[in-house]
């Protein structure tokens, strides 16, 4: 995961191909716990769902989610509440998953362990 941390996610504005599902998986590998889901339109997304202690730990964690997004230029949907967050990463403008979501979903998972 560790080179993933190191890397900046490119702007994207389409024009390239989304990872196929053999490169999705060997990105998974790369970082922990994030579900591969697809949505009824065939499009792949990540997703995690994170557990807190309270309300505040929750608004305070998606908060510095904006954070490391806005850094990144790359902006996961977010839905929070008392004790949770659920991230979706995608990277809409080629319907589908590429290295940028992995390198968000490192990162996000960097909040937690530090």
């Amino acid at each position: 995961m560790s080179n993933l941390l190191d890397k900046k996610c490119v702007p994207c504005e389409g024009g390239v191909k989304a990872f196929d599902i053999s490169e999705i998986h060997k990105y998974q590998k790369k970082v922990d716990g994030w579900k591969i889901i697809q949505n009824d339109k065939k499009v792949y997304f990540l997703e995690k769902k994170f557990d807190f202690k309270n309300f505040l730990e929750s608004q305070k964690f998606v908060n510095e989610v904006g954070k490391v997004s806005e850094e990144e230029g790359h902006h996961p949907d977010i839905v929070f509440g008392w004790g949770y967050a659920k991230i979706n990463i995608t990277t809409h403008a080629i319907e589908g998953l590429s290295e940028n979501d992995f390198i968000l979903a490192a990162k996000i998972d960097n909040i937690t362990n530090a």
